[in-house]
């Protein structure tokens, strides 16, 4: 397997959940296995076996974590001077031609994308499309949703 990128912000929270669905999550549904036993048979206990489940999923998430970050390599881009590249970790502004609107990116690793919070994947079209680029560069990506022009605005290290 190969290592695939995460920024250092990114690691953190990952970290977090990990110790969340280890330390909070996981003895919630142990306690509702132990709550289930006690009502009796087994066999014709809905409760016991969706936790059962529930459980099976819990560890299925939490050695996926823990998987993921065991090969990922942390790149802090703080420590990569600015040159005005679009790079990995790095947070862009660029300007939608067509809809005459800024937008803020900032490219991490698939691990800790987040769209709704403009965390998009460096495989998204976007990144794809941006990566390398310079303020004041214009580019047209295609989309699942059709082509966009974006203008490069800002590139920072943050």
């Amino acid at each position: 397997m190969s290592k695939s990128a995460i920024t250092k912000d990114g690691e953190a929270a990952i970290k977090e959940r990990l110790a969340n669905l280890k330390f909070k999550e996981r003895p919630k549904i142990s306690e509702a296995i132990a709550e289930a036993r006690a009502h009796g048979d087994l066999k014709e206990n809905a409760e016991y076996h969706a936790a059962k489940e529930l459980q099976g999923l819990m560890e299925a998430k939490i050695r996926e974590i823990e998987s993921s970050l065991a090969n990922s390599q942390v790149i802090d881009v703080k420590d990569i001077p600015e040159t005005g590249r679009v790079i990995f970790g790095s947070t862009i502004e660029l300007f939608d031609c067509e809809n005459d609107k800024s937008v803020t990116y900032k490219i991490v690793g698939n691990l800790e994308s987040d769209p709704d919070i403009g965390l998009i994947s460096i495989d998204t079209p976007i990144a794809r499309g941006i990566l390398g680029k310079y303020v004041g560069d214009e580019i047209t990506i295609m989309t699942p949703a059709g082509s966009i022009t974006y203008e490069v605005e800002k590139v920072s290290h943050i």
